[in-house]
């Protein structure tokens, strides 16, 4: 059981109760049902943490079950890339099932219904199946095929079955009340004709299950005891009840919480389908994709996602989660896990004109402060010639600028304390080289010099230092709502990515691991992309070090 000083959300309230009466003899069982109709995203993490650790947490099991009920947009690339993320989430599935395994058994479930009267094969097309339904003010009214006989009911829907119509030409409805103020118990579809090519069960099917349909009696044939669903649901719950008591098969029971909404994200598929063909993006796993395989490629860590949906919990209203969260929860877990290194992304160069002509150093940086110990540490070369960061040189610093400037020092990391006396400029007024002189006894650690700077800079040595492609990704989209402006794709932040072709880095970089995440001290987080190469080293900034966008907000 959970630990008693942290309060139940809803749901383990009602696993608990559960457990308490002995219902479904003890057993929690829950399911995760994606359609493989694309990428996972955000928003379905939050759903697979929930369903995985609700069983995790009871003793049960969860089923991983496809909603492979459409095969015009389903594909068996989005089943593996389903299958890999919830694996690099963490977690792993009793049974890996699919909703096309019960095609059979579904299809002799609409026979039940036709044979108890509650189901007729209809005629009729979409656009007057829709206006027979009447309003939400006004009741619907029977198609002129609602009474067919039971005989013939079977008839024509061995005949759908066998292919003998068209897609469209008819459709299997079950009967209910067409005057239910729920438009969802108005004579819903069960079965549509579909003549395509399903990616498992390739031409066997020419007709397919409506989704009301397929997904509860799914459920009740794996003997699912917690059904856990989003809140657009709610309306959909009657006829998931209605159809188990009717078919008299396994009561699986239906609840509902609020999806996940986030600033500056969008969070429907056919939004991010179009984002990806209409090359807004590189792929689905474009690092500004709020898909789970875009979030592995920038950076995050499964335990960062997995703390961002422990955090924002579990609701029974919609509500809007602000993305410095999931920001917050990857800072907090790269600060702890990121290895430090150094890297220069806008060099001029640093020359230390006391330094022996040729001579190398080897100094000796920590990986990681944060950690008792340090995590080992890392050697690093130091020369004569080094590059800074443009930034960190300014020829008319103003007051408490702490780092170079004429007759200004500052400590470059993991080394000495170096005073500026001179620069250097082409022809255009650009400066193209800062000239200082170090402290031979301030080398970090053994420093004897008895001098106190304020600043501390990074480096990298210009002999030794490794060159990198590196891309800076920030927020997709400007708008805090984007789904909710006319076109959401008006909104897309045009400065998203910034790539800066050449990055010099320190050596140890040149092995840096895919999934690893390293801090570029004073620069930010990052990460190698997986699409690197040794030839050509590319790098994906993960986040920043600070909440930029906090500013920029409290600004406005």
């Amino acid at each position: 059981m959970l630990n008693e000083e942290k309060p139940l959300n809803f749901i383990e309230e009602i696993i608990e109760e559960d457990l308490r009466k002995g219902t479904h003899d003890g057993r929690v069982l829950t399911r995760f049902p994606p359609e493989p109709n694309g990428y996972l995203h955000i928003g379905h993490a939050k759903s697979i943490c929930l369903n995985f650790g609700l069983a995790q947490r009871y003793n049960g099991k969860t089923n991983l079950r496809f909603d492979d009920t459409n095969p015009v947009t389903e594909e068996t690339e989005y089943v593996d890339s389903i299958k890999q993320d919830i694996q690099w989430l963490g977690f792993q599935w009793a049974e890996e099932l699919y909703t096309s395994d019960y095609f059979e058994t579904l299809y002799t479930f609409a026979i039940d219904l036709i044979n108890k009267g509650l189901a007729y094969v209809d005629d009729s097309t979409s656009e007057q199946i829709a206006a027979s339904k009447g309003t939400p003010t006004e009741p619907g009214v029977p198609t002129p095929y609602r009474d067919r006989s039971i005989e013939e009911n079977l008839k024509l829907f061995q005949e759908m079955r066998d292919g003998k119509y068209k897609d469209g030409e008819k459709v299997l409805r079950v009967k209910i009340d067409l005057a239910s103020p729920n438009m969802h118990l108005r004579d819903p579809l069960l079965y549509r004709i579909k003549h395509a090519h399903h990616h498992r069960t390739g031409d066997k099917w020419c007709i397919y299950p409506m989704y009301d349909f397929a997904h509860g009696q799914s459920d009740s044939i794996e003997k699912i005891t917690h059904s856990i669903c989003t809140l657009e649901f709610i309306p959909h719950r009657p006829l998931y009840d209605w159809l188990i008591e009717k078919l008299e098969i396994f009561p699986s029971k239906q609840y509902e919480f609020a999806r996940l909404n986030m600033t500056y994200t969008v969070m429907s598929k056919r939004k991010l389908l179009q984002l990806v063909n209409e090359k807004y993006v590189e792929s689905w796993d474009d690092p500004r994709m709020p898909t789970i395989s875009g979030l592995r490629r920038r950076g995050y860590t499964p335990a960062s996602i997995r703390n961002f949906c422990e955090r924002i919990g579990v609701q029974k209203r919609e509500n809007m989660i602000d993305v410095g969260l999931l920001e917050f929860c990857i800072r907090e877990d790269l600060n702890a896990t990121a290895w430090r290194r150094m890297a220069v992304l806008n060099p001029i160069k640093l020359v230390i004109t006391n330094y022996p002509d040729g001579q190398t150093e080897e100094l000796i940086g920590e990986n990681n402060p944060e950690v008792e110990g340090g995590e080992g540490s890392r050697s690093i070369p130091f020369s004569k010639e080094l590059w800074i960061e443009r930034d960190d040189f300014m020829e008319e610093p103003p007051k408490k600028f702490f780092r170079l400037g004429p007759g200004l020092s500052v400590r470059l990391k993991h080394a000495y304390i170096v005073q500026c006396h001179d620069f250097i400029k082409d022809e255009d007024g650009n400066i193209t080289e800062v000239h200082c002189t170090y402290v031979p006894d301030s080398k970090s650690g053994e420093d004897t010099s008895g001098l106190k700077v304020k600043g501390t800079i990074h480096w990298v040595s210009a002999a030794h230092a490794k060159e990198a492609e590196v891309r800076l990704y920030d927020r997709l989209f400007n708008e805090e709502n984007p789904a909710s402006t006319e076109d959401f794709k008006a909104s897309i932040n045009p400065n998203s990515l910034q790539i800066i072709n050449k990055a010099y880095i320190e050596p140890d970089l040149a092995t840096a691991e895919t999934g690893k995440g390293y801090q570029f001290i004073r620069l930010g987080y990052f990460t190698l992309d997986s699409k690197s190469t040794e030839a050509h080293l590319v790098f994906n900034r993960t986040v920043t070090l600070k909440d930029s966008w906090a500013k920029e907000v409290k600004k406005g």
